[in-house]
């Protein structure tokens, strides 16, 4: 029963001590144009790095799955996303036309 109740305490006493150590900082200074530029440009870097990092696990995890069902005598094709151009087309492709509202439902047969 005293173990916990220390317990507690000291647990109280470290949020306690953060939360005045925290109150005591200063707010942070507004940044300069300069530091927007830059700010904005390492973030498009990192973005940039984060989306070739994807593309990249994807690309591996995609040959990885191939050569497994090729080795079990499953032949796997690929299928682009929509909206994806394919090299077949050089490269160029049309977004995906959304259906007209009264076409989106056809009416029961009888």
């Amino acid at each position: 029963m005293q173990t916990t109740i220390r317990a507690l305490l000291g647990a109280a006493l470290v949020v306690t001590a953060f939360g005045v150590a925290v109150a005591k900082l200063p707010p942070t200074p507004p940044l300069t144009d300069e530091q927007k530029a830059a700010k904005a440009a390492k973030d498009k870097t990192d973005a940039d790095l984060a989306k070739a990092q994807l593309t990249k696990a994807e690309d591996r995890t995609a040959t990885h799955y191939i050569a497994e069902q090729k080795a079990k005598g499953i032949t796997v094709t690929p299928q682009l996303p929509t909206g994806q151009p394919t090299p077949s087309d050089g490269g160029k492709s049309l977004p995906a036309q959304p259906e007209k509202a009264s076409n989106a439902h056809s009416p029961p047969q009888k």
